[in-house]
């Protein structure tokens, strides 16, 4: 005889670690008011953090710390995706060190985040780790929070995501409401 019972199917990879996000601290393009988007102009020193940004950062990386030792997380265990942009690889680097993760390893690794959000690169997620911290850029990561709240309620919507993309469509109307998880500068935010 067969059990019925209600076992529920295996989580998806991208909830099978812990998760924080991270917007980047405080950086010159913010003080200036101007917007460093393009790769090219995003990776220049003279587009890095404040000094501010740094302390922020370094706070932030306190924080995250104090979560993960509150957790029993070990620190070894930590891997850190961010973007290539200056801003976010100072403050990768800051709290990377914060926690004595060594930066320049596969630990600590940068990576194109808009990829994943639109549906390409989720192996990322297959990470044998304890937790992760992603740290980018405020709109790349709204739209995470928006996609991953859609897919804890809906487990095939990252495969209705990618199906879209695929077929050179625009993604679902679900990413257009990231806008209410906005992060401010330096904003640390543990998502699962």
């Amino acid at each position: 005889m067969e059990d019925s019972g209600s076992s529920s199917p295996p989580a998806p990879a991208l909830f099978r670690n812990k998760y924080w996000i991270l917007r980047h601290g405080r950086s010159i393009p913010n003080e200036r008011g101007i917007i460093v988007s393009s790769l090219e102009n995003g990776t220049k020193p003279e587009f890095g953090l404040t000094p501010q940004g740094v302390e922020q950062a370094r706070l932030a990386g306190e924080s995250l710390r104090k979560e993960l030792e509150e957790l029993g997380v070990p620190l070894d265990s930590v891997k850190i995706r961010y973007s290539p942009f200056s801003r976010t690889m100072e403050t990768a680097r800051e709290v990377a060190g914060v926690l004595g993760v060594p930066f320049d390893t596969p630990s600590c690794i940068p990576w194109n985040f808009g990829n994943v959000i639109l549906g390409h690169h989720m192996n990322c997620f297959h990470m044998r780790s304890s937790a992760i911290l992603i740290v980018s850029h405020g709109d790349p990561l709204q739209i995470f929070q928006a996609v991953l709240k859609e897919t804890k309620e809906n487990s095939s919507f990252l495969d209705e995501v990618s199906d879209l993309k695929k077929r050179g469509m625009i993604a679902s109307s679900v990413l257009s409401q990231h806008r209410k998880f906005a992060l401010l500068t330096a904003e640390l935010r543990r998502l699962v």
